[in-house]
């Protein structure tokens, strides 16, 4: 049972994986002897503490998927198919992020492989969830409770990791035991019918009592039956939107039922202001006439009341195999370096788009809190900036300030200051590996609006309660009312799906909202007739073609070099 945040246990889970990943058994010898020393596959998998150990390992194969290898993790690959941001990053830099902008490979015909990393630790993950439960009847289990918690979250897991490689590629390759068997590609029923096999058992099988929200501080991070329920219900709405119909083994019915039991629990609330909910949009910093600097956090914190489903990430030091950071917040910091407190430094990519920026009514109080405006946050007009923008592509004056590296002041021991990125409230570490921020998957928010997409009874409660916390604004004197710009709306699915389009911006999520509404509808959205923006500090415009969107139906590339390795097995996906 872990006992500590689960992020503190992955650099555990790592080093066991590591060695777990060896574990096969050797061809016949006259050396081959048993060891009485080491653990093999032949040795390990009979206890409940070797399950958990296992378990941890499998979390940390997860967070892996965005910590070790792939440039372009699902968050950051979400967000630049979406409409709400561009590629950005360097003005020298390789188009990569322009090809997946524009699903457009002409734009640097060299990224063959732009998705080679993510495929490849989303199957090692896989692998090690699919090891661990292919030895749970050699397992003693204590009860059917612990054997329902550990199986649960490994299949949980399998689902969700599935889940990410059916929508970036739709048609992968299915693989339900430990193997690197080279088969083809699945077709997307049987890919979902396993996501939802994997979910609805975790959710029937992880106790409800398992990790509760009143202890958050040590199982933050561990998948609930209620983060299940709530992951089922987005399988259901993105199949049945692309797809027009059901998945196998899940109806709409049993979706929203699992949502309205996680209402029902009372485990979560929304927290009270939305800026609350981000490290970054939560952080203030004052300057007194003496040059003192004073910081004022009003964070919620990791594992708060809305967070019903997140990633952990670990501080990483060095580059010694240690990898255990958010690597997606490098990618979408402010480029060039450290300019003003609580922001960090960055690659610069996902620049925010103009159009997104004036989507937000006046009053809503999630623009401020979402959306990093360099020219009114006095960024912009820095010398120190000005020297730096030449370096941006794609310059719009905006940057996510959900994800975003982060800053302080430092006061050394001669009373100077000095401004530098840090992590765990230390100074140090790099800026490209170092990021410990979760990556929520889930807000309680979320579950209000599916629930009521859905079709709840409390439909109009549920979405009311969404939006007047985004008017909500705090008062001089430290009390919140909902501001005088609150406007009533009903809950129609257009109204519901614009709330989701502010609420969820640059959460990985909004792309998927537009793709399930149908690959017309997602290309119209996003392609971009020629909005104005600087590269390398001069004049440039951003054009998306909705028939770049179309022809490949919304679906990335696979990788290459996974064709290639598959000596052809895998074949491409229509338009790349």
């Amino acid at each position: 049972m872990i006992t500590k945040d689960i992020k503190h246990l992955l650099v555990a889970g790592w080093l066991f994986c590591g060695a777990a990943a060896a574990l096969t058994s050797c061809g016949d010898s006259f050396l081959d002897v048993t060891s009485k020393t080491e653990t093999t596959t032949g040795n390990y998998y009979k206890s409940e503490t070797d399950a958990a150990r296992a378990l941890i390992g499998c979390y940390d194969g997860w967070q892996c998927t965005v910590s070790s290898g792939p440039t372009f993790s699902f968050h950051y690959a979400s967000e630049l198919m979406g409409d709400a941001c561009f590629g950005g990053t360097g003005a020298n830099d390789a188009r990569n992020s322009q090809v997946m902008d524009r699903f457009d490979i002409n734009q640097d015909p060299s990224q063959v492989n732009l998705h080679n990393g993510l495929w490849d630790y989303y199957y090692k993950a896989i692998y090690r969830v699919n090891e661990l439960l292919s030895h749970e009847e050699e397992i003693t289990w204590s009860s059917d409770a612990t054997k329902g918690r550990i199986m649960g979250e490994a299949r949980a897991m399998r689902g969700i990791l599935y889940f990410d490689l059916a929508r970036l590629f739709e048609r992968v390759p299915l693989l339900s035991v430990p193997s690197t068997a080279n088969v083809p590609q699945s077709e997307p029923a049987d890919i979902y019918a396993q996501i939802v096999s994997d979910l609805k058992y975790a959710a029937a099988n992880i106790p409800a009592d398992a990790y509760p929200k009143s202890d958050a501080a040590n199982n933050d991070g561990r998948i609930t039956c209620y983060a299940a329920k709530a992951m089922l219900a987005r399988v259901y709405l993105f199949y049945k939107g692309y797809y027009g119909s059901d998945p196998e083994g899940l109806t709409q019915a049993e979706a929203l039922q699992g949502l309205e039991d996680i209402v029902s629990s009372k485990e979560y609330a929304l927290v009270p202001l939305y800026k609350n909910l981000w490290p970054a949009a939560s952080d203030s910093w004052t300057q007194d006439a003496n040059g003192n600097w004073t910081e004022e956090s009003t964070y919620a914190g990791n594992g708060n009341s809305e967070t019903v489903l997140s990633m952990k990430f670990n501080y990483t030091s060095d580059y010694n195999g240690n990898a255990g950071g958010n690597n997606t917040i490098q990618m979408l910091s402010v480029r060039g370096g450290t300019f003003k407190a609580p922001y960090g430094q960055g690659w610069g990519g996902c620049t925010v788009s103009k159009k997104m920026v004036a989507s937000y009514p006046t009053g809503d109080q999630r623009r401020q809190a979402s959306i990093i405006d360099l020219k009114s946050e006095g960024i912009a007009d820095m010398k120190e900036y000005e020297k730096a923008l030449p370096d941006q592509r794609e310059y719009t004056g905006y940057f996510n300030k959900k994800y975003t590296a982060r800053s302080k002041w430092f006061q050394g021991d001669d009373g100077s200051w000095t401004l530098t990125h840090y992590y765990n409230d230390v100074m140090g570490g790099d800026f490209q590996i170092s990021q410990p921020q979760d990556y929520v998957l889930i807000r309680y928010a979320d579950v209000l609006l599916m629930a009521a997409e859905l079709g709840s009874t409390n439909a109009q409660s549920y979405f009311n309660q969404v939006r007047e916390r985004a008017f909500t604004e705090q008062t001089a004197d430290g009390t919140t009312q909902l501001s005088s710009y609150y406007q009533a709306k009903t809950a129609s699915k257009a109204n519901i799906l614009e709330e989701r389009r502010l609420e969820f911006a640059f959460e990985g999520i909004r792309y998927w909202d537009l793709l399930r509404q149908g690959v017309d509808v997602a290309a119209q959205a996003i392609a971009a007739s020629g909005e104005a923006v600087t590269t390398g500090g001069s004049d440039d415009v951003v054009s998306i073609q909705a028939a770049n969107i179309t022809s490949k139906r919304g679906f990335c590339q696979i990788p290459l070099t996974q064709i290639q390795l598959s000596n052809n097995v895998l074949t491409q996906n229509q338009g790349w």
